[in-house]
């Protein structure tokens, strides 16, 4: 069967279980919407959080960005896994402790404050909208390789199925939704990378392959690359060419923010006990850590594979992949000196390929002529990845909206159901958002999600890590921290990424030499120290919240989580 074909049966496959379980786990009640009735297991959960973490981004562009980046990419390892880690153990049980639905819920009780949980409204869908459109796309641009469709009817395609399982099961449909996704992407992502790591270096291991040497030759992998790397002119594969300073300042900014991200944090909110959260965060981390763990070796096989396949080779006789690739402009090729030779180099002038580096990751099986279904999990799994984060975010945007906004603020007497109606609604709405910008992508939405970690950590960081461990910390000081943080971090962005603010601006522009990606890092210590300078500038916390601070930080006994 050709690539397309089983493409057809496995999506199909996976879709239709997708579905089926939304039908199965569909939402009764705003618990069940919200927090999936507060009753799922650990194990489960861990799944499920893994599936959440693990991104378009992580399964798509991060062994791509390695790829192309070599040492510089390590940042993305380090902070996604070290934001994880933070999150785990410095969040997770206390929030689930504190027993809220979402993050504005608790910022909101905590700092006492209708005032404090809007502006945390703001930010999550701020950070979650930027997220999930880079999704969205994310999933149009897999369709249109390998269903041969138009990217925006990848799109809606995706529109639909996140529809079903979102709507109609709320947090309850998508829970077990990722755990099947789970299932599925890391099985699509070890299956080629085990094939390959065979097939390079004779180690079935890709983790032990990536260090091993080449088959029949006494040449280690990396060596080769670095070889391979200064033929055309590019720099090693294992040196860096970022500042000490940025290379801190991204992975702090990573690291932080993505311990911020209010859709992950959800997610400890849905098992029955305090001690569920730890477990669950310990399933979770061994989960995710078999893909981060792999995606350097497939980034090193897929780069290794990608030069020796076509570099200085005759552009007639390249294999299929190569011209399915270049109908989605994703991959162009300029036969700059008429020659019919592809020229990959490092020099501008000279080099003739352009190749984005999302498609590693999809091409890498086909490179490397794996078997036609194996190309095709890999769609699968790709699709699983970004489904299942849009899913996640999407129930953050409905949840914000109808239980901070609404059911909080507005309406405080809504029935259940009516809150439950509401939900839906605005998950419907979210959906049509979300898919709005996955076909019609902004210029700077591809810029802006790279940076939403930056924004999660300059805005809800400081004010979820003093609200569990600083009890003097009021809501004066933690809503004019949010503000500044968040102020201060979009504008570095608007004018360094942007260039929205002041024109275009160059790298020797950049204050200490921070690049926009790691200026989250910044926002998040002024927005500590404008928090504690105004905190004490200003009246105290009353005593009941100071004894809620106390009360969640209190680690025995800490069976039941509360409502407070």
């Amino acid at each position: 069967m050709d690539v397309q074909l089983w493409t057809y049966i496995l999506v199909g496959i996976t879709f239709a279980i997708y579905i089926g379980i939304a039908i199965y786990s569909r939402a009764g009640s705003t618990k069940d919407f919200y927090v999936a009735g507060g009753g799922v297991p650990p194990l489960a959960n861990g799944m499920a959080t893994a599936a959440d973490w693990m991104s378009a981004a992580s399964f798509i562009s991060m062994a791509g960005i390695i790829s192309f980046a070599g040492y510089d990419g390590a940042v993305y390892l380090m902070g996604w896994t070290g934001g994880y880690v933070l999150l785990a153990l410095l969040l997770a049980p206390y929030l689930r402790k504190f027993g809220k639905f979402t993050v504005p819920d608790f910022i909101g009780d905590r700092y006492y404050s209708n005032a404090a949980r809007t502006v945390a409204v703001i930010c999550a869908l701020f950070v979650s909208f930027t997220y999930v459109a880079g999704q969205m796309r994310g999933v149009g641009v897999v369709f249109s390789r390998f269903l041969e469709v138009d990217i925006n009817v990848g799109v809606y395609i995706g529109m639909f199925i996140v529809f079903i399982y979102a709507v109609l099961g709320g947090m309850k449909g998508i829970t077990y939704t990722q755990v099947a996704q789970y299932v599925i992407l890391i099985f699509a992502f070890m299956v080629p990378a085990i094939f390959i790591s065979i097939q390079l270096t004779g180690n079935p291991i890709p983790q032990l392959g990536f260090g091993g040497k080449i088959t029949g030759s006494e040449t280690y992998l990396l060596d080769k690359l670095n070889g391979l790397h200064e033929e055309l002119g590019f720099a090693e594969y294992t040196s860096g060419k970022k500042s000490m300073i940025d290379v801190f300042f991204i992975t702090a900014a990573l690291m932080i923010g993505t311990a911020g991200l209010p859709h992950v944090i959800v997610r400890f909110f849905t098992v029955p006990r305090v001690k569920d959260a730890r477990v669950s965060a310990g399933y979770a981390l061994v989960f995710i850590a078999i893909l981060y763990t792999t995606a350097p070796a497939v980034a090193a096989f897929a780069r290794t594979n990608l030069i020796e396949t076509v570099s200085n080779e005759s552009y007639s006789d390249m294999p299929p992949w190569f011209s399915n690739w270049e109908k989605t402009g994703l991959l162009t090729f300029e036969d700059k000196n008429g020659d019919g030779t592809i020229q990959y180099v490092a020099d501008a002038e000279k080099n003739e390929l352009t190749i984005d580096r999302d498609i590693m990751v999809l091409a890498n099986p086909e490179i490397a002529s794996l078997p036609n279904w194996v190309v095709a999990l890999v769609a699968a799994g790709g699709l699983a990845a970004a489904l299942s984060t849009a899913a996640g975010l999407l129930l953050v945007i409905s949840t914000s909206v109808s239980h901070d906004l609404v059911k909080k603020q507005i309406a405080p007497d809504i029935s259940d159901s009516a809150e439950l109606w509401i939900a839906r609604g605005s998950a419907v709405l979210a959906v049509m958002v979300a898919g709005y910008f996955g076909i019609n992508p902004p210029d700077f939405v591809a810029a802006v999600v790279a940076l939403a970690f930056g924004l999660a950590a300059a805005s809800f960081f400081p004010a979820i890590i003093l609200g569990i461990f600083y009890k003097r910390m009021n809501k004066e000081g933690a809503i004019a921290g949010m503000v500044v943080g968040l102020g201060i971090t979009l504008y570095y962005m608007m004018r360094y990424k942007l260039g929205w603010i002041g024109g275009e601006t160059t790298p020797k522009d950049w204050w200490f030499g921070i690049s926009p990606e790691g200026f989250g890092t910044v926002g998040m210590i002024i927005n500590f120290v404008v928090s504690l300078t105004v905190c004490h500038m200003t009246s105290p916390p009353p005593e009941d919240v100071q004894d809620i601070v106390d009360n969640i930080r209190f680690p025995r006994g800490a069976g039941e989580a509360h409502s407070h």
